[in-house]
């Protein structure tokens, strides 16, 4: 037997680890991600596939157990999953977020601004440590955070912003949606 046979079965089997690792910690990433939003039907089918890429990926370091590189390429298929899975999960952005606008500045012009871009818009008048502010709330997609903190820089590039996540939300300004969005949205909605 020469090397190069004996490295072909090990290198795909070292392949099928890291590769198997990369995409069953990006699904465990989406998964958490719907869990804390509350999408209860949608997160567990996650969950299934997440459990059996693991499996897979275990089943190959057992049969190299005794080869120190499956527990490196384990271990780096994990630590590459979790940035693959927060890069999904930026590029698919589930959710909403609050944000809130404070600013001392008089403002009139930011509020109908993020109202005419169809931003619902809550102000009040509050103390801080300098005197009198304003705090803005809003409830904006996650796709569309970096379009409306632009607009806030825009009008108020010294306002204080905080972004949260929020879960998911009824009535207000959103109201009922209709549609097959809608639909498929209630399908994989929290259910009560």
């Amino acid at each position: 037997m020469n090397l190069e046979t004996l490295l072909r079965p090990e290198l795909a089997g070292m392949a099928l680890i890291f590769f198997a690792r990369i995409l069953d910690v990006s699904i465990g990433t989406i998964r958490i991600i719907l869990i804390s939003r509350g999408y209860k039907t949608l997160a567990p089918l996650f969950g299934f596939f997440e459990v059996i890429l693991w499996l897979l990926a275990m089943n190959e370091v057992m049969k190299h157990i005794n080869s120190g590189y499956s527990y490196l390429v384990y271990g780096a298929g994990f630590a590459t999953g979790n940035y693959v899975g927060m890069l999904l999960e930026a590029k698919i952005a589930i959710g909403h977020q609050a944000l809130r606008i404070i600013t001392t500045e008089k403002l009139i012009s930011l509020p109908v601004v993020l109202r005419q871009e169809g931003y619902g818009v809550t102000s009040v008048k509050g103390m801080g440590a300098t005197g009198e502010v304003t705090i803005i709330f809003t409830i904006v997609p996650r796709k569309k955070i970096p379009q409306a903190l632009e607009i806030v820089r825009m009008f108020e590039p010294n306002a204080f912003i905080t972004i949260e996540d929020v879960k998911p939300h009824t009535s207000g300004f959103f109201g009922e949606k209709t549609g097959f969005p809608a639909g498929f949205g209630r399908f994989i909605a929290k259910k009560k």
